[in-house]
């Protein structure tokens, strides 16, 4: 099998990982923030608007590879304040609606600058399964 570096310009990178990784039919993609790609800042003020961005970010990058949030088997949230749990829980709702992936939420470990959310994905392309909410 082969190792794949995915990346869009849509969403921003760094020298220091990849925005994602596929391997076979297996998209593996980094903890992706809410950047605001019109802005080119992560500048929502709100934990429900830095979840939908971070997961439109996400399905940015697995557009990229070919795959899409139909795709999606697991996620992990990583949540800078416990407290914003519900709201986050509100916002994801609306990306995964029906047939949601396995998830875990936990807290973000370190503390970066404007960051409320950072969301991990995998994702597994079956024939012709990348067509649905993506």
């Amino acid at each position: 099998m082969k190792r794949e570096t995915i990346h869009t310009d849509q969403v921003p990178g760094s020298a220091l990982y990849s925005q994602a990784v596929k391997v076979g039919n297996t998209v593996f993609l980094s903890g992706i923030v809410g950047f605001n790609p019109l802005t080119k800042k992560v500048d929502a003020p709100t934990i429900e608007e830095q979840t939908s961005l971070a997961i439109q970010n996400c399905n940015s990058i697995l557009q990229a590879a070919k795959a899409s949030l139909d795709d999606v088997v697991q996620v992990t949230v990583l949540l800078k304040d416990s407290s914003h749990f519900d709201r986050m829980n509100a916002a994801y709702s609306k990306h995964f609606s029906t047939n949601p992936p396995a998830r875990a939420v936990t807290k973000l470990g370190v503390d970066l600058p404007n960051i409320l959310v950072s969301i991990m994905m995998t994702a597994v392309i079956l024939d012709g399964s990348s067509e649905g909410q993506g």
